[in-house]
């Protein structure tokens, strides 16, 4: 009998620039572990952490800033299983379950990659074409469909 996978609660920010609804573009942060990989902030959920506060802190920690409202969020937890190489790293977990929210940096917002412990070494603000083209990893179809979901209901 196979064994129950067990995934790690994580939630995912697609994170509009200030300029939104007047023009949409779309952060993309690079990985500084890993090469040219480009994706959205996220994180893991600690424990006893509702994702809304999950959400605000890991932006804080990963881009410097938790100056965002939330415009959205995706209806449905996403799971997906980790690549063999990414699943020894992240041991006990097989995968993770992840909450989308669709959020904008508020006008004074200030991204800074130059936190605690940096995660990324470079961060864009990309058109929604050029998010398709930019991501080149196992997340890609989570990524389409979470686009797709925004994209539905006109916010992108």
């Amino acid at each position: 009998m196979e064994k129950e996978k067990k995934y790690r609660p994580n939630v995912a920010a697609i994170v509009l620039s200030s300029a939104y609804p007047f023009e949409c573009k779309i952060l993309l942060a690079k990985r500084n572990d890993m090469e040219d990989i480009w994706q959205f902030p996220q994180g893991g959920i600690d424990e006893g952490e509702d994702a809304k506060s999950a959400l605000f802190r890991e932006l804080k920690e990963e881009i410097g800033t938790d100056e965002v409202e939330i415009l959205a969020e995706h209806p449905e937890w996403i799971s997906y299983d980790f690549p063999a190489k990414v699943a020894q790293k992240m041991y006990p977990y097989d995968g993770q379950s992840q909450k989308y929210f669709l959020v904008r940096l508020k006008n004074k917002a200030v991204v800074n990659l130059n936190t605690k412990n940096p995660e990324f070494d470079a961060y864009k603000f990309a058109s929604l074409e050029d998010v398709y083209d930019m991501i080149n990893h196992f997340k890609k179809p989570i990524y389409i469909k979470v686009l797709k979901y925004f994209k539905e209901r006109g916010y992108i």
